[in-house]
């Protein structure tokens, strides 16, 4: 449910309709806007009815939410979310490229990686500390002594890093070394981790879980917001079919959807999409004509020694090309 406030409302007005719906047992979300602002209230709103709040005089209008995701939908807010990381904005109208390798390898790489990529006009980082993998006997990444590499970088370099959390465990460490998490395909329904990101106001990227429908995408991000973070950014990254020529069918769909369904940012990532580099630059093509702000790429000096996804990786030469092709696109859709 959605109470929607008169002009003018004052401050204690407003704690004291949030208290009331604290007492109650749900969850209050103060969401002020340039044109309204809403106080949601997130539960079993049947119990709300005892307050009476159309009879306040600071309540405009009360509207009941019907989809079963609440406070990512667009009916809570209208207004698109922009989440703002150190002064640049994700979900305005630039359109923003997270890049970097699949995984942090040492700290060469990724100084190297990061110098080329911010010459080429990019300012958010990605590099896996912690790699969920299939197989145990792949390269599950250099954890704790990847992550500082990553902060490393980032004081050299000054770009905004993004890095994969897979346990509530590693979250404080994780938090302290990046400026974005990420949670994974895999852990898209790890509802504690969730909570837990969700209980802070750190940046969060969430990736689509590879069965996962678009509701149960909402729901797992829902869970985050829910829990008090605002912040958070949705990944498209394909998902799994009968097909298999590609690693994931790309959901091109999702993206226009999602940006009627719901307010938060939605990137798309063609590394995992389709898992072949050949196809990444017509992808994050289709990317930016389906209306998402930005995309995550996986890219790499030398994508054939890589560690890790080396087939998903485009070399700093392609990358560049991929600017080249897709800026023009960017600046005629924004």
């Amino acid at each position: 449910m959605i109470i929607v406030l008169k002009k003018d409302t004052q401050k204690k007005q407003i704690d004291y309709i949030m208290k009331k719906i604290s007492e109650l047992g749900l969850k209050p979300l103060y969401l002020p806007g340039t044109e309204k602002t809403v106080i949601g209230a997130i539960g079993d709103e049947r119990v709300l009815r005892s307050l009476n709040l159309e009879s306040l005089p600071s309540v405009e209008k009360v509207v009941p939410i019907l989809k079963p995701y609440k406070a990512v939908s667009r009916e809570f807010k209208a207004e698109d979310t922009v989440i703002e990381v150190e002064g640049e904005k994700i979900g305005s109208k630039d359109f923003t490229m997270v890049v970097g390798p699949c995984a942090i390898e040492s700290k060469q790489q990724l100084l190297e990686i990061a110098l080329k990529l911010k010459k080429l006009g990019v300012k958010f980082l990605r590099g896996g500390a912690y790699k969920p993998r299939t197989s145990p006997y792949s390269f599950t990444g250099l954890e704790e002594k990847g992550l500082k590499i990553l902060k490393e970088v980032k004081e050299k370099t000054g770009l905004i890093t993004v890095t994969e959390l897979m346990d509530t465990r590693d979250f404080k460490l994780v938090s302290e070394h990046t400026d974005i998490i990420q949670i994974g395909s895999r852990n898209m329904q790890n509802f504690k981790l969730l909570k837990e990101v969700g209980q802070s106001k750190k940046p969060v990227i969430l990736k689509r879980g590879f069965a996962a429908t678009i509701e149960e995408f909402l729901l797992a991000a829902e869970y985050i917001v829910s829990e008090g973070n605002p912040n958070v950014i949705l990944c498209e990254r394909g998902i799994r079919t009968f097909e298999t020529a590609t690693r994931n069918t790309f959901d091109i769909n999702a993206i226009p959807l999602l940006k009627e369904l719901t307010h938060l940012p939605i990137i798309g990532d063609p590394s995992h999409g389709c898992g072949k580099r050949s196809l990444i630059i017509p992808l994050t093509k289709a990317i930016v004509a389906a209306g998402a702000d930005g995309a995550i790429i996986e890219a790499h000096t030398s994508p054939e020694k890589a560690l890790s996804d080396g087939d998903q990786q485009l070399n700093i030469e392609e990358f560049s090309k991929l600017m080249n092709e897709v800026q023009p696109l960017i600046e005629l859709t924004r």
